[in-house]
């Protein structure tokens, strides 16, 4: 599996059979206006398919995607789609039970043979028993670690240590292009085996080591 990181939540997951969007980004330009940082490259990608974690301008800008692809949003089941079934598990976006930043999905499928877990801005305390469960054991995690409105590093790695994942994919957290969050290096610190990368990108068949094996892509 080809990964790609278009910066914060956003993924490109690319095999020769299909490839999967995750929570794209459109036109941040607005936030300049708030004294936001928010720097990263246009997106320019084709999928065939689109999913959105929660309905926040930095997570659901489908419009963005080529090749007019389905897209499962904000929602949660056991959903049909091109590339076989999509669980999505209800989540939140905090700590308050949803009611100060709202719903937040967590999506696990398979492709290539490899089950991957995607958090989303995933802001709760801890991950409750049954969402474990309906996640199962994901192989590939991309999980937020950069605090705010979302779990930090301590919450991440209590996550990891709980899910067992092969490989771990922080995002969602402070870089150079992008001026509110906090940096990785905490929870990068807690993580025993860890790889930087000088690519945005990388393959699965490329990476390997101890598990779990945290893989930093370049800032895009």
């Amino acid at each position: 599996m080809h990964v790609e990181w278009y910066g914060q939540a956003a993924f490109r997951l690319s095999t020769p059979q299909a490839t999967v969007f995750i929570d794209p980004f459109g036109d941040m330009s607005p936030l300049a206006s708030r004294g936001v940082q928010f720097e990263y490259p246009p997106i320019d990608a084709r999928a065939d398919l689109v999913l959105v974690t929660h309905e926040h301008l930095d997570h659901n800008a489908v419009e963005v995607i080529e090749g007019d692809p389905p897209v499962l949003r904000s929602t949660a089941g056991r959903l049909e789609s091109p590339i076989g079934e999509v669980v999505a598990v209800a989540s939140e976006h905090d700590t308050a039970a949803g009611t100060e930043r709202g719903p937040n999905t967590i999506f696990a499928f398979e492709l290539d043979g490899i089950r991957v877990a995607h958090f989303g801005d995933f802001g709760q305390r801890s991950l409750r028993e049954e969402q474990a469960a309906a996640i199962g054991s994901p192989e590939l995690l991309f999980l937020p670690v950069g605090g705010g409105p979302t779990i930090g590093a301590e919450q991440a790695a209590l996550i990891v240590d709980e899910l067992g994942p092969r490989w771990v994919v922080p995002m969602h957290y402070r870089t150079r292009r992008i001026g509110f969050l906090e940096p990785a290096d905490a929870f990068l610190e807690r993580m025993p085996h860890v790889q930087r990368l000088d690519e945005t990108w990388f393959d699965t068949a490329s990476v390997d080591g101890e598990r779990p094996l945290v893989v930093v892509p370049a800032v895009p």
